[in-house]
């Protein structure tokens, strides 16, 4: 089959013709589509290839553009609310015109200004691209290829009265208890983290530490080596700190923070005295 005008996605398109609102461009399947003279430059020729997103305007045409939005059709993308009505609320997704989110696809309650996490979808029946919340039905429940203490790429969407919930490598819906958090965290952040059980219904809990044979690999040491690297080589840390200035300075729980000390002490990376911590000369 010719390959056709994808619309939400990017495309590689010929230039077919000069018109006074725009280029033409072409599909290898013939299908024509406006690039506005918003986004044409000098050095676009006739015949030549051009890479451009499509997308539909407010009269819902297709249209050409050669801005690149935060995120395309069936990704998940975090994107701030510019404007609420009570039909949905609009996202900013990089491009002139918004993205809605229809009422009928919000978990939350929306407000100007805040971050959500949805799923970019095209409506087949009407060719119109809009986000959605209610993103469940696109994530797999199937757990065989997921493994305890596996590295794996996050995405925190929805905070409860338990911790966060994460994507997991875009596919899985996984949880991050509170007392498991030793750093801030928010909506949208892009994070690495680590499986920590797969329970017999098929949920997924994450940590955001190394576990196990994994935690052992100086992550936290690593960790209190930059901190200190970063601050001339002195902090006035010990043992006895306070558990919630180690959270705040490190991203880490009293207990990990004690752990580094020891090792980087028993390794002589640093010294420890009656002020705290410093680099070893």
């Amino acid at each position: 089959m010719d390959k056709q005008i994808e619309l939400g996605k990017l495309n590689t398109l010929k230039i077919d013709r000069v018109t006074e609102p725009g280029l033409y461009l072409m599909a290898e399947d013939e299908e024509v589509v406006l690039l506005p003279n918003a986004y044409v430059t000098k050095d676009m020729e006739v015949d030549s290839d051009i890479e451009v997103f499509i997308y539909t305007d407010s009269e819902d045409r297709l249209v050409a553009t050669t801005l690149t939005p935060f995120g395309i059709v069936d990704e998940y993308v975090a994107l701030k609310v510019v404007d609420t009505m009570k039909y949905g609320a609009f996202m900013d997704w990089g491009l002139p015109k918004d993205l809605l989110v229809p009422q009928k696809y919000q978990k939350t309650i929306y407000h100007k200004g805040q971050t959500k996490v949805i799923r970019i979808v095209e409506d087949k029946d009407t060719d119109r691209l809009y986000g959605t919340e209610k993103f469940s039905e696109f994530l797999s429940k199937d757990t065989k290829l997921l493994k305890k203490n596996q590295e794996v790429n996050i995405m925190v969407f929805h905070k409860t009265p338990l911790g966060y919930k994460v994507l997991i490598a875009n596919n899985y819906e996984g949880m991050i208890f509170d007392n498991e958090i030793f750093q801030p965290i928010e909506i949208g952040d892009k994070l690495i983290g680590y499986i920590k059980d797969i329970r017999q219904d098929g949920k997924i809990d994450v940590s955001l530490q190394p576990i196990g044979k994994k935690a052992s690999k100086g992550v936290g040491s690593n960790k209190v080596l930059e901190v200190l690297k970063a601050n001339d080589g002195k902090l006035g840390f010990t043992y006895k700190s306070d558990s919630e200035d180690i959270n705040t300075t490190f991203g880490m729980s009293k207990k990990a923070f004690k752990k580094a000390l020891t090792k980087l002490i028993d390794n002589n990376n640093i010294a420890l005295n009656e002020s705290g911590i410093e680099l070893s000369k």
